[in-house]
């Protein structure tokens, strides 16, 4: 049956996700919150919904569980149609600590259990970085679409500008910043997915 492009997705709050994770891998919140290296109390918030985790947070949380970030915040439904409208598209919002600005990720296609491919507009308002450097197994591949992007890869930095294209296998541990002074959209593609 098609989606109809009016049709609203409700989706599962990342916390009732996050604890069902938990249970599977039979891990109680000590246990996680030393693999995450975090406290249990952070834990019981994230999975009361009574906190947001960072993207650094987020993809430890996953790797600790077994899981992606995109199974902890899809949304209930599989996609059987190619084209995703803009009105469609899910957003996930990850404010920094500071609470000063923050990163959102447009998702660009439907998330689907066992997908290899992912992509997303990743929009970076003035000033805001990515939570640490993180690794994992894939590839990525972006293209700045709008404003200026520090790219840390490793021990090397590369300054991106509108226009710019990136690769590199995610084992590399890779981290970003917004240089600039306008918000940056950067379209970034992940295999296997990642977020």
């Amino acid at each position: 049956m098609k989606k109809n492009a009016d049709n609203k997705s409700t989706g599962t709050p990342l916390g009732m996700r996050l604890r069902h994770a938990r249970l599977v891998q039979e891990m109680t919140l000590k246990q996680l919150a030393q693999k995450v290296e975090c406290s249990e109390s952070l834990l019981s918030k994230l999975e009361n919904d009574a906190a947001s985790p960072s993207l650094a947070m987020l993809h430890r949380l996953a790797k600790a569980l077994e899981t992606s970030i995109a199974d902890l915040m899809a949304d209930d439904w599989t996609a059987d149609q190619p084209v995703l409208k803009p009105e469609q598209r899910n957003r996930k919002r990850f404010l920094q600590r500071s609470k000063k600005g923050g990163i959102e990720l447009e998702n660009l296609t439907w998330h689907h259990k066992g997908g290899l491919l992912q992509g997303n507009i990743h929009i970076i308002e003035p000033g805001v970085a990515s939570d640490g450097l993180i690794e994992h197994h894939g590839e990525e591949m972006g293209y700045v679409l709008e404003g200026e992007l520090e790219l840390r890869l490793g021990d090397d930095v590369w300054t991106l500008e509108q226009g710019d294209s990136f690769y590199f296998p995610s084992q590399i541990p890779h981290g970003y910043r917004n240089i600039g002074t306008v918000v940056a959209r950067v379209l970034w593609v992940n295999t296997p997915v990642t977020f």
